[in-house]
């Protein structure tokens, strides 16, 4: 028969404070962040990972170690890209040298350096800033080739734009870049009560599995159609390319059915759409082709 736990030990259960959770710091609006206090919550974005012993895993915005103390030591090497010089200390502090802490802005690190080493594709994960989601999403998209993974945690809204289906409001420009670089999958709902300070919404957890091989096409002007028919997404696909600046008498050409509106095509309708207009590229002005703001809120 087991004997029941003393006093002093269930005094020392009571006291015992978890080293990560010790080290609190003030949040910085500035820097977009929400410390995620839950550890089911982090456990779980660990165990979904599924992380193999010579994994090389990339941690974006680490924190005061969230998730980092989940990830160590279950993976051949660990790189964490935090930009708070704060937290930075925290880690260092708590990790030692069985973490490497980049203090950089992630958005201008080249994840190239950590993939040459062994010429294996990175496993990334992160709780990113909301504010710079978008911009995020293109570092990552920029960088496709080295990239086996990104498990992500976005906003609940973003993330259902992310696995839209065809012909529904929320499938739009995000759901069409997404799905040529990636396959994305919606893991998990991440409650707003998880973080600290709580945001204004609840979140989701995202992976996005990165192709090997992407479809050829010219990617410049894939995006600026989808980008431009998207914006005008009440009406049709020739309204759409009319205002990219194709001349009606091109358009009426192409062997494709320009009645139809942005939402009711596919990835592979989009890249087939491109392909029978890049012969007109050359007719629209560069102005077409301009990529998304780095500030914008929303890319449908």
């Amino acid at each position: 028969m087991q004997s029941r736990p003393s006093f002093i030990e269930n005094c020392a259960r009571v006291l015992y404070i978890d080293p990560v959770s010790a080290h609190m710091l003030p949040p910085k609006k500035s820097l977009g962040q929400n410390f995620l206090r839950d550890e089911n919550v982090a456990r779980n974005i660990v165990e979904s990972l599924h992380l193999r012993p010579d994994d090389v895993v990339v941690e974006i915005g680490p924190g005061q170690g969230a998730l980092t103390k989940h990830l160590r030591g279950r993976c051949e090497r660990l790189i964490a890209i935090e930009l708070d010089e704060r937290a930075v200390g925290i880690l260092q502090e708590l990790f030692g040298e069985s973490i490497e802490v980049v203090h950089a802005d992630v958005r201008t690190v080249s994840l190239d350096q950590f993939f040459h080493r062994k010429q294996q594709r990175l496993r990334v994960v992160g709780n990113i800033p909301y504010n710079i989601t978008s911009e995020i999403l293109f570092w990552l998209f920029d960088q496709h080739g080295v990239i086996e993974d990104a498990t992500l945690m976005v906003q609940l809204e973003v993330a259902r734009r992310f696995v839209a289906p065809i012909g529904t409001k929320d499938y739009g420009i995000l759901a069409v870049s997404v799905r040529y670089y990636t396959e994305p999958e919606l893991l998990f709902k991440v409650s707003r009560n998880s973080f600290y300070p709580k945001p204004g919404v609840d979140s989701a957890i995202v992976r996005l599995g990165f192709r090997q091989r992407l479809a050829e096409c010219d990617r410049e002007l894939l995006t600026a159609i989808v980008r431009s028919t998207f914006g005008k997404r009440r009406k049709t696909l020739r309204n759409g390319l009319r205002y990219m600046g194709f001349p009606d008498a091109q358009l009426d050409t192409v062997s494709f059915d320009l009645t139809k509106r942005p939402e009711q095509l596919s990835l592979d309708e989009f890249l087939e759409l491109t392909q029978l207009l890049y012969p007109f590229r050359t007719l629209v002005g560069k102005g077409a082709f301009a990529l998304p703001g780095a500030g914008s809120k929303r890319t449908d």
